[in-house]
């Protein structure tokens, strides 16, 4: 996969949280950030799979007994 450079300019009390948040992961504060930002991603899109998945099964017409696909997603 190809890499692309992204500058980014932050208060310096975030900064120091992420570095926080990086060491206690024994990670770089760059890689704690781009890990976070695929998770999120990942969570939009697994929100929005499901969401379309609703729509196409009609989940409006489902018994009230029945689990919902998107339940415990916030």
């Amino acid at each position: 996969m190809e890499s692309t450079v992204l500058s980014l300019r932050i208060d310096g009390e975030l900064l120091e949280r992420l570095r926080g948040h990086a060491a206690r992961r024994g990670t770089s504060v760059q890689d704690y950030v781009v890990r976070t930002l695929v998770r999120e991603d990942f969570d939009e899109r697994f929100k929005t799979a499901v969401d379309e998945t609703e729509k196409f099964y009609g989940a409006g017409d489902a018994p009230e007994d029945q689990v919902r696909p998107s339940a415990g997603i916030a």
